[in-house]
């Protein structure tokens, strides 16, 4: 098993690589110029020449990569090209944010997608499995950013039961306020990854309840409770967690979207507004730590396995 999870520690090395790379030149060799940027419209050639002279651009694309490869081994992301703050420093500021929406929505969904895909399944061919069937087709159709406004609109505009936009710190401003703040983008993020979930565990769940084991265990008189728990939902656990993990890219690109609709100061802001401004340092800095990020999840996920499944062994 150690043996396992250090090799798979390794191979994220290789692919870190090929990450960064890819990064570095879709950046460099898309069209746009962050020299141009800064200086304005009215900028001669001369004042551009000299902003790319500051800020090394004029330099050949393979002695920037080494020199950015060389600063990110000493964990050190660069200086961001609007700001001059440290792109590590600017990540600190806005890792709140993201890291609660995220944690706040993964919840939610898991505690809602997979009693809804577990009882479709049991329910299978009913009104429920149908309607259950029918909001995971419309949740994984409807856009983010639509159902945002939509959300809000409804819930802020006509209601008046939540505030429009912004964040409140759970540790600075208290849980009233936070939960407040939270709820719409959570419901917003939500929507898509419980109707990835819920198909996922009632097609797997459903499976599960046609092996002969489950109808032995009926015919011995076990509760359904017990049998969708015990037996269903457990055995079907493995492609479930695969796709709650494999849902996390899913969930990457709906905070950048969630958090500019509700102009929340998270990373998924902090993204947007690098793209929109060319400034590279932070643009490879996110990509790579939201790389890291889908990575570990993963390695996670496999771990956990032989936890839901003890016939996997590595």
């Amino acid at each position: 098993m150690l043996g396992y999870i250090a090799r798979r520690v390794l191979s994220t090395i290789p692919v870190m690589g090929v990450v960064a790379l890819f990064v570095f030149l879709m950046l460099r060799l898309s069209p746009g110029d962050p020299a141009a940027v800064i200086a304005g419209d009215y900028a001669t050639a001369e004042d551009i020449a000299r902003i790319r002279e500051r800020l090394g651009l004029d330099e050949p694309i393979v002695v920037q990569f080494f020199q950015w490869l060389g600063n990110l081994l000493q964990g050190d992301l660069g200086i961001s090209i609007f700001t001059n703050l440290p792109v590590t420093t600017l990540i600190a500021q806005r890792l709140e944010p993201t890291i609660m929406l995220t944690l706040t929505t993964l919840t939610f969904t898991i505690l809602v997608a997979v009693p809804l895909g577990t009882l479709a399944a049991w329910k299978a061919g009913s009104l429920i499995d149908r309607a259950v069937m029918i909001f995971a087709v419309a949740g994984f159709s409807i856009p983010v950013f639509v159902l945002g406004y939509m959300l809000i609109y409804q819930f802020s505009i006509e209601w008046r039961w939540l505030p429009v936009q912004g964040y409140k710190s759970i540790f600075e401003d208290g849980v009233g306020p936070f939960f407040r703040h939270i709820t719409l983008p959570t419901l917003t993020l939500s929507v898509i990854y419980i109707a990835l979930i819920a198909r996922i565990t009632r097609a797997s769940v459903l499976e599960i309840l046609q092996e002969d084991y489950v109808r032995t265990a009926r015919a011995k008189g076990q509760s359904e409770t017990k049998v969708l728990l015990r037996h269903a939902l457990r055995n079907a656990a493995v492609p479930i967690v695969t796709v709650i993990g494999l849902g996390v890219a899913l969930l990457i690109g709906g905070v950048v979207v969630t958090e500019s609709v509700y102009n929340i100061p998270g990373l998924g802001r902090l993204v947007l507004d690098a793209v929109l401004k060319r400034d590279y340092p932070i643009i490879q800095g996110l990509i790579l730590l939201f790389s890291f990020v889908y990575i570990l999840i993963n390695l996670m996920i496999d771990l956990l396995y032989t936890v839901f499944d003890p016939r996997i062994r590595y």
